[in-house]
């Protein structure tokens, strides 16, 4: 049976059965053009730099023996970005001499394969799973063959706090969603534990909801009633329930 623990104060999820691995998603690697519609400046450089740093130290603190990335690894849909033919081959050409390294694609990374070194595993978009988890980005519904799983680990939400009072306002959030199982595979019996990780990019939020667009999931589209609901910070402070989901996804 695998288990699962949050790395404190980051965005990044360790799943450990046999192996040790790493998870984090939604790193939108040139993602930068994007935020110059708020005129909000940021060098591509330096944020590539800064996000293979933050997985070193990762890597070096936590010693997993591989690294999944759940999906949206580049920025633009589905053509590629001069900035994304510099910079993604160039972070996984880093990042694959120092850990071994999986891609779930996500609904970001068409044309992926064309930047994606051999060193790379790339999966299909349903996911990996490990022991009895789904690993999956989340645009995508799990197929019923996949029914024997009991927890799923995605991204794709980029779940964020919002409350403008609050000094969490616009802070990245942890969510932990507990269901039944028949309410996304509808001939199986059983619990079904989702954990939604938040983005790895730190910049990808403004402080005011009216700027941030969230993403839709089929998968807790599909879910209509939650059993229970934790809401947690990167500090790992729960702050709220199943009666604030719907405030932070949507």
């Amino acid at each position: 049976m695998s288990k699962t623990r949050i790395v404190p104060k980051h965005p990044a999820l360790i799943l450990e059965e046999k192996e040790r691995h790493l998870i984090v998603t939604d790193l939108h690697l040139g993602f930068e053009n994007t935020l110059l519609e708020n005129d909000v400046f940021i060098n591509t450089n330096t944020t590539l730099q800064e996000i293979l740093d933050d997985l070193y130290h990762l890597i070096d603190s936590e010693n997993p023996d591989s690294l999944v990335l759940l999906g949206d690894v580049k920025a633009s849909l589905k053509s590629i970005t001069k900035s994304e033919w510099d910079n993604v081959p160039k972070f996984f050409e880093e990042i694959t001499q120092r850990i071994d390294t999986v891609l779930v694609p996500g609904n970001h990374d068409g044309s992926i394969q064309r930047l994606v070194p051999d060193t790379v595993t790339l999966t299909g978009k349903s996911g990996l799973v490990i022991d009895n988890t789904l690993l999956t980005h989340g645009h995508a519904l799990p197929s019923e063959n996949l029914s024997h799983i009991d927890k799923i680990i995605m991204g794709h939400l980029h779940p964020v706090f919002f409350q403008k009072d609050s000094v969490l306002n616009g802070q990245r959030v942890w969510i932990s969603l507990k269901t039944k199982k028949e309410n996304l595979f509808p001939y199986s019996k059983g619990n079904l534990e989702i954990i939604i990780v938040p983005s790895f990019n730190k910049y990808f939020y403004a402080t005011n909801k009216r700027y941030y667009k969230k993403s839709i999931s089929p998968i807790i589209e599909n879910i209509k009633e939650f059993d229970s609901a934790k809401i947690v910070t990167l500090d790992g402070s729960i702050i709220g329930d199943e009666s604030l989901v719907e405030c932070v996804l949507s």
